[in-house]
C-alpha cells in the first residue's frame, strides 16, 4: 500500500473558474465546479466565497437551481424564434428574451428527420447545448406558436369585404379580407396582411396588419421592395436622438489637413460624400514619376461607438440600400448627410490614408492618420471629366493645375498596374433612371462610364489594399473583402460551353483573371461577345466579407478590405475601428479584438445580398411601370437566360427584363440544352441561344408584380436563320413541351 500523502490541489484562479463555466456545454453548479478542480472540505467554502465575489463583480450570473453561467450565456431551456437559414441550409434562431450586453450567440436548430419544418418567426421551446463560446445547438422540445407569414399586396374592396392582390409574382392566388379585418383600408391601397385559417368562397382569408399608402403613388414601388425584402427602414428613437445630439469634431490631437486641397467627386444625385482625394508628384528623387496620394474618409467611428444605439441599428442594416427614388441609409440623416458628409468648406473629422506609388502604380508605402479636413470642392463625375477634356467652369478652372491634373496623372499610373495584374474586365452595364416632378419615371438610360469614375475607383481600391496591409502589419483583426476563384464544377461547365464555340480552355487549368480576359478579348468583335461575357460573369463566385483572407480573385489582389465607405457599409466601420486601435489614434477603436468577426462577416454578406436583391427588384418594378403604356410595341432585345419554360430577355433601349414563354414560340416541341444554354425545336430545328439578338413584342406589363411578358417577333428570314444556326449541334435527352409555368428570374450581378 502506498502511504504517500496526496499533494494538495492548487486552488483555481477566478480566470480558471470562469474558463470552466464558459466552456461547459450547459450551466453548472458549485458541485460540478468543485469536482472539476478536485476541491474538498474547506476549499468548498472558499469556492463559495469566490463565486459570490464573481457574481457581485458581474463576471458570472446565477440562474435557476443556483447554477452559474457567464453573462450572455443561454439557459439550459429557452424560448427561441426562428430567424432564418444559413448558406448550408441550417435553421437559425434567436432568443426571444436576451439579457446580455453583447449580441446573442448563433443558435442552430437541430431538425430531426420526420419532424415539422419550421418557418420564420415560429416560436420554439428548446433544450440548449453549448457548442462554443458563441454557438449553441437547440433541440426542439415543442413548438409554442406558429408565426403567420405576412403578405404584401394591393387592397381592393367594395365596403363589405375586400381582396388582397399579392405583389409577389410567385403568389398563386388572391386572398379575401372580411370587413372587420380591413383596418379601413381604401381601394388601391398598399397593405401588409397576415393569412387566417379556413376558406371563404374558395379563397384563403387574411387580415390587414399595416396600411402603407396609395399604391398608385410612384413611391409605392420602393415601399413594396423595402417590405418584401425585410429592409429595416425605421431607426430606434434612441439612435436618432444620439445622431441629432452629435457635434463637430474638434482638432485636438488630430492632424490638420484643412489646407490640403482635397475634393470629393461623386454622382450628380449623391447626397452623402464620404471620400475625398488629393494627388501630387512624389518629391523623393528615388521615386521619379511616382505620386503621393491621399484618400480621406469620413470619421464615422468618432460618432458610432461599439454597441451603442447607433451601432446596433447600423449593424442590423449592414449597409445602406439605394433605390432609384430614395436611399434607406445605414445611419440617420443627421450623420449620413450631416456630420459624416464631407461637404465643401466645412471642417470634418476624417481617417486619411497617405499612400506613395511609383510610376507604374505599385503601392510602395502608406500611413494612416486621424485628421481634420475641409473639402475644397464638390465635383461631379461629369464636371471633373469635362474639365480634364478642356471644358472648365468657374469651380474647376482654379483647380486644374494643383488638383485635377495631378489626380489624372496618378490615375494613369494606376492603369499600368491594373493592366499588369490582369484585373477581370467584365462588361456589366447599369441603368440610370430619371424622374419627373411628380415622381414618375421620365427616362431609363445606360449609366455612363467615364474616366473620372475609373479614377475614383482606382484611388479607392488602393486605399482598401493599404488598409488591409496596415492591419496585418499592426497585428489587428481585419474584415477582408474576399472573392474566391470559380469552382471546378463551374470551370468545367464553362470549358465545355466555350468548346462548342471553338474557344479552348485546358481541362483542369487553374482559373485566373488572365484566362477570362483572353476569352473576352477573343469574343470582343464577334456576335457572341455579349453571350460569352454573360456566361463568364455567371461562372464567378460571389464576393463576401470574412476575417480569413483568401485574396480577391476579380481584382487580382492578395489582400483587400473595404475602408472607403463607413457611412454606408458597416464592414468599413469595423476596418476603421481596427486601424484606430492599431495606430493608437484615440477613442472609438476596436474593443473586442475581433472575436465576433466571423459571425459579423456572415451577417454583413447576407445584408449586402438582401440589399442587392431589393435594389434589383425596385429597378425592375419601376421599369415595368415605365413600360406599362407601351403594351403592343416591339423592341430590340437580347436573350439573357434560357430555361425549360422560356426565354428571359433584356431590351436594348431601357435594359428592361421580361419573359418570352415557351408556349409562345413557333409551334414545336423544344429541347432545353443546359450546357449550351439554348432551346431547340425538335421538328423545325429552330434554335434560341443565350446572347442572341431578337425582336420582342410587349404583351403584358403587370405593375403590381413588376413582371413583363413578351412574344417573339419572327420574320421568315429569322426562322430560316434560326433553323440554320441549330443544324449540326448536338441534342440532349431533355425534351420539353411548350407551356411550362413561369419560374424565378435570374440576372447576373457582381460586386467587388
Amino acid at each position: 500500500m502506498n502511504d504517500t500523502p496526496k499533494k494538495p490541489v492548487p486552488f483555481p484562479t477566478k480566470e480558471q473558474i470562469l474558463e470552466f463555466i464558459n466552456e461547459s456545454p450547459s450551466t453548472v453548479g458549485k458541485r460540478e465546479i468543485a469536482r472539476a478542480f478536485g476541491l474538498r472540505g474547506p476549499d468548498k467554502i472558499q469556492l463559495k466565497k469566490i463565486l459570490k465575489q464573481m457574481e457581485n463583480d458581474g463576471k458570472v450570473g446565477r440562474g435557476r437551481q443556483r447554477r452559474f453561467a457567464t453573462p450572455g450565456s443561454m439557459p439550459d431551456v429557452a424560448v427561441l424564434e426562428v430567424s432564418g437559414i444559413d448558406e448550408d441550409g441550417e435553421l437559425l434562431a434567436k432568443p426571444v428574451s436576451w439579457q446580455g450586453d453583447d449580441r446573442p450567440p448563433k443558435i442552430y436548430v437541430s431538425q430531426s428527420s420526420g419532424r415539422t419544418a419550421y418557418g420564420m418567426r415560429d416560436r420554439l421551446l428548446c433544450r440548449m447545448r453549448k457548442v462554443s463560446a458563441k454557438e449553441y445547438e437547440a433541440q426542439v422540445i415543442r413548438q409554442i406558436s406558429e408565426a403567420p407569414s405576412r403578405i404584401l399586396g394591393i387592397y381592393q374592396g367594395d365596403g363589405s369585404q375586400g381582396r388582397l392582390i399579392p405583389t409577389d409574382r410567385r403568389a398563386k392566388s388572391e386572398f379575401v379580407i372580411a370587413k372587420e379585418n380591413t383596418m379601413d383600408a381604401e381601394n388601391g391601397e398598399l397593405v401588409l396582411c397576415e393569412p387566417l385559417p379556413g376558406r371563404i368562397y374558395g379563397l384563403k382569408p387574411a387580415r390587414v396588419v399595416e396600411r402603407l399608402g396609395d399604391s398608385n403613388q410612384p413611391k409605392a414601388v420602393s415601399l413594396v421592395c423595402i417590405h418584401a425584402h425585410d429592409i429595416p427602414n425605421e431607426f430606434p428613437a434612441a439612435a436618432v436622438e444620439q445622431a441629432e445630439n452629435a457635434k463637430a469634431v474638434p482638432l485636438g490631437k488630430r492632424v490638420d489637413l484643412r489646407e490640403v486641397p482635397l475634393v470629393t467627386i461623386d454622382g450628380a444625385d449623391a447626397r452623402d460624400y464620404d471620400d475625398a482625394v488629393f494627388a501630387e508628384p512624389d518629391t523623393d528623387p528615388k521615386n521619379e514619376g511616382g505620386w503621393h496620394i491621399i484618400v480621406a474618409i469620413a470619421d464615422v467611428a468618432h460618432y458610432v461607438r461599439t454597441n451603442d444605439e447607433l451601432d446596433r441599428s447600423a449593424y442590423e442594416r449592414g449597409n445602406s440600400v439605394y433605390f432609384p427614388d430614395r436611399v434607406v441609409p445605414m445611419l440617420p440623416e443627421a450623420l449620413s448627410n450631416g456630420w459624416c458628409s464631407l461637404v465643401p468648406n466645412e471642417d470634418r473629422g476624417c481617417l486619411a490614408a497617405h499612400m506613395w506609388i511609383d510610376a507604374d502604380g505599385h503601392l510602395l508605402r502608406h500611413k494612416f492618420v486621424r485628421g481634420l479636413m475641409r473639402s475644397h470642392a464638390r465635383l461631379t463625375y461629369e464636371q471633373a471629366q469635362a474639365a480634364r477634356d478642356g471644358q472648365t467652369d468657374e469651380i474647376t478652372a482654379p483647380l486644374m493645375e494643383q488638383v485635377i491634373n495631378p489626380l489624372y496623372g496618378a490615375y494613369e499610373s494606376f492603369l499600368k498596374y491594373r493592366e499588369e495584374r490582369n484585373v477581370l474586365e467584365l462588361d456589366v452595364p447599369e441603368r440610370k433612371m430619371a424622374f419627373d416632378d411628380e415622381g414618375k419615371v421620365a427616362s431609363i438610360d445606360k449609366r455612363q462610364r467615364l474616366d473620372s469614375h475609373k479614377l475614383i475607383e482606382e484611388f479607392m481600391i488602393t486605399a482598401n489594399v493599404a488598409a488591409a496591409e496596415a492591419l496585418e502589419q499592426k497585428s489587428q483583426p481585419c474584415m477582408y473583402r474576399i472573392h474566391d476563384a470559380p469552382g471546378l464544377e463551374k470551370m468545367e461547365a464553362l470549358r465545355q460551353f466555350l468548346g462548342s464555340l471553338d474557344i479552348k480552355i485546358a481541362k483542369g487549368q487553374t482559373p485566373n483573371p488572365k484566362i477570362f480576359n483572353r476569352i473576352l478579348a477573343q469574343a470582343a468583335e464577334t456576335d457572341q461577345s455579349h453571350m460569352i461575357n454573360t456566361i463568364v460573369l455567371r461562372s464567378q463566385a460571389q464576393a463576401e466579407y470574412n476575417p480569413e483572407n483568401i485574396g480577391h480573385f476579380g481584382l487580382a489582389l492578395h489582400r483587400y478590405a473595404h475602408f472607403t465607405s463607413p457611412i454606408r457599409r458597416y464592414s468599413d466601420l469595423l476596418v476603421h475601428r481596427a486601424l484606430i486601435k492599431g495606430y493608437g489614434l484615440g477613442e472609438g477603436g476596436l474593443e473586442d479584438g475581433g472575436k465576433d468577426f466571423s459571425d459579423m462577416g456572415e451577417h454583413l454578406s447576407k445584408t449586402e445580398r438582401r440589399a442587392a436583391a431589393a435594389e434589383r427588384d425596385a429597378m425592375d418594378r419601376y421599369t415595368t411601370l415605365f413600360m406599362a403604356d407601351r403594351v403592343g410595341a416591339s423592341f430590340g432585345a437580347r436573350i439573357n437566360g434560357v430555361t425549360r419554360f422560356g426565354l428571359f430577355i433584356t431590351l436594348d433601349e431601357t435594359g428592361a427584363d421580361g419573359l418570352i414563354p415557351i408556349r409562345s414560340l413557333p409551334g414545336d416541341f423544344y429541347d432545353h440544352d443546359e450546357d449550351l444554354h439554348l432551346l431547340r425545336g425538335k421538328r423545325t430545328g429552330l434554335v434560341f441561344r443565350l446572347g442572341e439578338r431578337v425582336e420582342a413584342k410587349l404583351i403584358e406589363a403587370d405593375v403590381i408584380t413588376g413582371g413583363m411578358v413578351f412574344n417573339l417577333v419572327l420574320k421568315p428570314e429569322d426562322v430560316a436563320k434560326a433553323a440554320k444556326s441549330g443544324s449540326g449541334e448536338r441534342r440532349t435527352k431533355k425534351g420539353h413541351r411548350k407551356g411550362f409555368k413561369k419560374g424565378p428570374k435570374s440576372r447576373p450581378r457582381q460586386r467587388s
